[in-house]
């Protein structure tokens, strides 16, 4: 079982960017694809990236292509979410969490970390 622990979020204004990280532990992390998803106040958790376990393959959500990079250090057991150009409707707990199955619903990944606030304001 992996554990996942999530850093670095916090309070930005729009256009602002954050950097968060998703630090692994407990069996090998370059086995894993790993993705990342965000759950707003009273909205579901929704997908926002992936990346393959070399980090030669990476897929975004449409509401963030463009803005955000998803990267890993498999050496250092971390995945990152660089999010640049913030906009308010950002403002939500991110997850990162481990791929099983296909698919991009949260029903197709697990060991899931404990999350990260970030809120942009206008």
């Amino acid at each position: 079982q992996v554990q996942l622990v999530e850093s670095g979020g916090g309070s930005v204004q729009a256009g602002g960017s954050l950097r968060l990280s998703c630090a692994a532990s407990g069996r090998t992390f370059s086995y894993y694809a790993m993705g990342w998803f965000r759950q707003a106040p009273g909205k579901e958790r929704e997908f926002v990236g992936e990346i393959n376990r070399s980090g030669s393959a990476i897929y975004y959500a449409d509401s963030v292509q463009g803005r955000f990079t998803i990267s890993r250090d498999n050496a250092k057991n971390t995945v990152y979410l660089q999010m640049d150009s913030l906009k308010p409707e950002d403002t939500a707990v991110y997850y990162c969490a481990v791929r099983y199955h296909l698919g991009t619903s949260p029903s197709s990944f697990d060991s899931w970390g404990q999350g990260t606030q970030v809120t942009v304001s206008s």
